[in-house]
Protein backbone atom coordinates (compact mmCIF):
# COMPACT_ATOMS: atom_id res chain seq x y z
CA UNK A 1 0.00 0.00 0.00
CA UNK A 2 1.37 3.35 -1.09
CA UNK A 3 1.10 6.82 0.76
CA UNK A 4 -2.41 7.58 -1.20
CA UNK A 5 -4.01 4.34 0.98
CA UNK A 6 -2.37 5.33 4.09
CA UNK A 7 -4.31 8.32 3.55
CA UNK A 8 -7.15 7.22 2.50
CA UNK A 9 -7.01 4.51 5.18
CA UNK A 10 -6.67 7.79 6.95
CA UNK A 11 -9.44 9.82 6.10
CA UNK A 12 -11.72 6.30 6.87
CA UNK A 13 -10.61 5.68 9.81
CA UNK A 14 -10.79 9.43 11.35
CA UNK A 15 -14.75 9.67 9.64
CA UNK A 16 -15.48 6.30 11.15
CA UNK A 17 -13.73 7.29 14.91
CA UNK A 18 -15.87 10.24 15.07
CA UNK A 19 -19.25 8.86 14.39
CA UNK A 20 -18.81 5.67 16.41
CA UNK A 21 -17.02 7.83 19.58
CA UNK A 22 -19.45 8.17 22.07
CA UNK A 23 -18.46 12.15 22.88
CA UNK A 24 -18.82 13.33 19.37
CA UNK A 25 -21.92 15.30 20.52
CA UNK A 26 -19.96 17.24 23.06
CA UNK A 27 -17.20 17.62 20.54
CA UNK A 28 -19.01 19.80 18.33
CA UNK A 29 -16.98 21.12 14.91
CA UNK A 30 -14.63 18.18 15.55
CA UNK A 31 -14.87 16.36 12.38
CA UNK A 32 -12.36 17.46 10.32
CA UNK A 33 -10.20 17.64 13.33
CA UNK A 34 -10.39 13.94 13.61
CA UNK A 35 -9.93 12.90 10.10
CA UNK A 36 -6.79 15.00 10.18
CA UNK A 37 -6.30 13.23 13.55
CA UNK A 38 -6.75 9.85 11.40
CA UNK A 39 -4.38 10.69 8.53
CA UNK A 40 -1.70 11.74 10.51
CA UNK A 41 -1.79 8.72 13.28
CA UNK A 42 -1.87 6.45 10.07
CA UNK A 43 0.68 8.16 8.13
CA UNK A 44 3.40 8.03 11.50
CA UNK A 45 2.31 4.40 11.97
CA UNK A 46 4.19 3.59 8.62
CA UNK A 47 6.94 6.33 9.02
CA UNK A 48 8.13 4.65 12.02
CA UNK A 49 7.34 0.68 11.06
CA UNK A 50 9.18 1.49 7.50
CA UNK A 51 12.16 3.10 9.63
CA UNK A 52 12.38 0.71 12.38
CA UNK A 53 12.36 -1.98 9.50
CA UNK A 54 9.46 -3.75 11.20
CA UNK A 55 7.39 -3.72 8.09
CA UNK A 56 7.99 -2.60 4.29
CA UNK A 57 5.57 -1.66 1.98
CA UNK A 58 2.36 -4.00 1.27
CA UNK A 59 3.27 -6.41 4.27
CA UNK A 60 0.28 -7.85 6.26
CA UNK A 61 1.78 -6.28 9.35
CA UNK A 62 1.45 -2.45 7.58
CA UNK A 63 -2.68 -2.40 7.32
CA UNK A 64 -3.32 -3.17 11.13
CA UNK A 65 -0.90 -1.26 12.72
CA UNK A 66 -1.56 1.97 10.50
CA UNK A 67 -5.16 1.64 11.51
CA UNK A 68 -4.80 1.41 15.34
CA UNK A 69 -2.68 4.00 15.86
CA UNK A 70 -5.12 6.56 13.48
CA UNK A 71 -7.77 4.86 15.64
CA UNK A 72 -5.96 5.98 18.82
CA UNK A 73 -5.38 9.43 17.85
CA UNK A 74 -8.63 9.65 16.65
CA UNK A 75 -9.98 8.97 20.42
CA UNK A 76 -7.63 10.65 22.11
CA UNK A 77 -8.51 13.50 19.77
CA UNK A 78 -12.04 13.73 19.84
CA UNK A 79 -11.96 13.39 23.67
CA UNK A 80 -9.35 16.14 24.35
CA UNK A 81 -11.89 18.54 22.00
CA UNK A 82 -15.00 17.33 23.97
CA UNK A 83 -13.13 18.02 26.88
CA UNK A 84 -12.23 21.84 26.14
CA UNK A 85 -15.91 22.62 25.52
Amino acid sequence: MGWSGIVVLGLVVGCAGWWLHPLRRAARHGFALAAVAGVLGAVLAKAVGRATGLFYDGEVLEWPLCTALALVFVGACVALRARQR
